[in-house]
């Protein structure tokens, strides 16, 4: 039995080059998926949606992130449903941010759209067995 019991994770801080150029990128990001300013200061900010909260502040150094790097492959919003990843990428495209992987089933049941936040941080909206609640609902609906 742990000692300890995580319940969930609180937050999660990136760096980045441009700070203003970011929290412009994360401020409509954010904006479009429902959250709202939890902090700021100076030299930070903070977003949340009463369950997630995702901070940025300005890096030490000017290396850009690339996918591969040794550290954070990508970050997942979970949405609500299949629509929802569909109506992120049309904001994305709205707002001219790089795709890298268009809205689709990349797994069974699994439905995203991967893109790149100004320093190439690779972020995802999926939603994941919308499919396969659907189907049971389906079949519970069915006589028998």
């Amino acid at each position: 039995m742990p000692v300890s019991k995580v319940v969930g994770i609180d937050h999660i801080s990136i760096r980045v080059r441009d700070y203003e150029k970011s929290k412009a990128f994360y401020s409509k990001l954010f904006e479009f998926l429902g959250f709202d300013i939890s902090d700021e200061y100076p030299d930070t900010i903070g977003w949340t949606n009463g369950r997630t909260r995702y901070w940025i502040a300005p890096a030490e150094g000017r290396k850009t992130y690339k996918i591969g790097d040794v550290g954070l492959h990508h970050y997942a919003f979970q949405l609500r449903s299949r629509r929802d990843v569909d109506a992120l990428q049309t904001f994305l495209e709205k707002e001219k941010v790089r795709i890298v992987d268009p809205a689709d089933e990349y797994y069974d049941d699994y439905y995203a759209v991967f893109f790149l936040d100004p320093d190439g941080i690779k972020l995802e909206g999926m939603k994941y067995g919308e499919l396969a609640v659907k189907k049971k609902r389906k079949s519970k609906r069915m006589p028998t």
